[in-house]
């Protein structure tokens, strides 16, 4: 019997297996045609065909989405903390960003195209304006909800606002910071890939458009594949991140992260 560490360690690769036998069995077994919903065979296939192409893009999206992730890191950062310790700036600037981001940032790339030309700028931007907001919002979140009791005590010891958001404020924010990043990596992605099936002639969101307009479709799977790695990987480290730093926070190691 395999002890439960084990079985938690090896689940993600037991459910990938069963997904990618079912994949193939049901293309293989109802005789899909290739161009509406090819075999994991043929997108592994495929990668290989186009492994220096895809890598190309690859590196140029994987940039791109870290260069607008970092940006909304910082930005997210200063505007969340100056939010979350501030009820004025709370009241006055929380509907602003609810509202802003309502807006569908696809609607955005037309406008950067125009401003910034088609390329690797608009894509950033992109980038940066969906993956903000949950950085923001958490980082505020975690600042907001800091004790009133545990201020009251602090000012009583002679603490300053300042020393309050820098030795309590910010650390008790760590958790709900590192939770925004998990998901600011994966929807920053999401943006450099939207950008770049809109407006550029680089990156993986190129790449798959330009193979469904070839009706290759091994070839766009093989694209998603490899934008779901990417940001699969980059959310584990963040996670590994997550617990070396704020392990204090989570009672249960080997739960939901």
């Amino acid at each position: 019997m395999l002890s439960q560490k084990t079985l938690i360690r090896l689940a993600p690769w037991l459910v990938i297996l069963f997904l990618g036998v079912l994949w193939e069995a049901i293309v293989v077994g109802f005789k899909v045609p290739e161009f509406l919903f090819p075999s994991l065979s043929a997108v592994w296939t495929a990668t290989l065909t186009h492994w220096d192409p895809i890598m190309m893009h690859a590196t140029q999206t994987f940039l791109t989405t870290m260069a607008g992730f970092g940006i909304a890191v910082v930005f997210g950062l200063a505007l969340g903390a100056a939010v979350g310790s501030s009820p004025v700036v709370y009241k006055a600037l929380y509907p602003l960003l609810v509202g802003f981001n309502s807006i569908p940032k696809v609607a955005f790339v037309p406008v950067l195209v125009v401003w910034f030309g088609i390329g690797t700028i608009p894509a950033i931007l992109t980038a940066f304006l969906i993956s903000f907001f949950p950085v923001v919002v958490n980082v505020a979140t975690g600042l907001a909800t800091l004790e009133p009791e545990l201020e009251d005590v602090l000012r009583s010891l002679g603490a300053s606002r300042l020393d309050i958001l820098k030795k309590v404020g910010l650390p008790r924010a760590m958790p709900y910071f590192f939770a925004s990043l998990k998901v600011a990596i994966t929807l920053a992605f999401v943006g450099s890939v939207i950008s770049e099936t809109v407006a550029s002639n680089l990156g993986i969101g190129y790449l798959m458009m330009a193979a469904s307009s070839a009706m290759d479709m091994a070839l766009v799977f093989a694209g998603l594949i490899v934008i779901g790695v990417m940001g699969v990987v980059m959310y584990e480290l963040f996670a590994f991140v997550e617990r070396r730093l704020t392990g204090w926070a989570h009672r249960n190691p080997n739960g939901a992260m």
